[in-house]
């Protein structure tokens, strides 16, 4: 995995207040979830890979510039969708798009076509020529995302863009997303509140807590189950399933007549479960493999640094 996001044992003070910890974190292609409690240093993150602030210690390299040297190198290559409005008043949507694109260095002419472009693609008609102030949140959000892609930036950073959408929008929403990853390359770091999304549209998960680097994975190995079992799902008889997977001395337990669960990873069951239901008769409908709860190893995480953190006070 190239990585377009290196950092090494960087560190952020503001004062006697330590934000960032010794972080260490490398971020490559696909979308990347950020997650965190409030506090646990997120805003501060985004703002250092942005080169907004001045790290205390340590080294990082965003899109190969150093976040120390070359920070206006790095914000010409990213986009950068903030939580807060970021619009100016009196402007209309395509007035502000375009802005937007003249502030990244393109000619007036070419900023106005790729905003009425990005526009479209952001599902916004006929609105775009309202002031931004009449905007509903679904519009701001809309608008916020249109003005980090203008400039078809490398790297994007999207700070709770679903946050005060209706289901439609977004869905919606996670769909640009991953229409920009997986169809235009774009690597992507999604910082959010709700988990959901991650598992949606992300392919890596970091966890940041008090500051510091709690997990940094694949999603799927983060949603890896420690006792793996399979819930299968048959048309009936899935005692008779049952019964062949134990001849096979396969673990199972029948829920009801029509499904049952068997321990194991389904990569290492799935030749046991054909060959049961095949000298069973049994048609197998579904295949479903447990899974971690990412709210669980969410928590998890966030209580393991808070418990270590109540260590290091009660021993000093």
């Amino acid at each position: 995995m190239p990585a377009l996001i290196e950092l090494r044992n960087l560190t952020k003070d503001y004062g006697s207040f330590r934000a960032l910890d010794q972080v260490n974190l490398t971020v490559g292609d696909g979308v990347t979830g950020l997650l965190g409690p409030n506090g646990a240093g997120k805003s501060t993150l985004i703002k250092v890979l942005l080169g907004l602030v001045r790290i205390t210690s340590g080294e990082g390299f965003v899109l190969g510039h150093d976040i120390r040297k070359e920070a206006a190198a790095i914000r010409a290559k990213v986009g950068y969708m903030p939580e807060d409005d970021c619009y100016m008043h009196g402007l209309s949507g395509i007035e502000s798009v375009q802005v937007a694109a003249r502030l990244s260095c393109l000619p007036a002419t070419e900023g106005l076509r790729r905003g009425h472009e990005i526009l479209d693609f952001c599902g916004m008609g006929q609105e775009r020529y309202r002031n931004v102030e009449t905007f509903s949140t679904g519009m701001r959000q809309k608008l916020r995302f249109a003005m980090s892609i203008v400039h078809d930036p490398e790297l994007l950073i999207l700070d709770e863009p679903t946050s005060g959408l209706d289901p439609e929008e977004r869905e919606a929403m996670l769909n640009r997303i991953q229409v920009l990853a997986r169809k235009f390359g774009k690597a992507v770091i999604l910082c959010t509140h709700i988990l959901p999304d991650v598992k949606v549209v992300c392919d890596r998960v970091t966890i940041l807590a008090a500051g510091q680097v709690r997990l940094a994975a694949k999603l799927e190995d983060v949603l890896k189950s420690p006792n793996p079992e399979v819930t299968l799902q048959v048309a009936d008889g899935a005692d008779r399933v049952a019964a062949e997977l134990k001849r096979h001395r396969n673990s199972c337990e029948v829920i009801s007549d029509t499904e049952l669960r068997v321990a194991g990873d389904v990569s290492e069951i799935a030749e046991s479960v054909w060959t049961a239901s095949r000298d069973a008769n049994v048609a197998v409908q579904n295949l479903i493999p447990s899974q971690s709860s990412l709210e669980e190893v969410f928590l998890n995480a966030v209580r393991e640094k808070r418990a270590i953190g109540e260590q290091l006070s009660a021993d000093t």
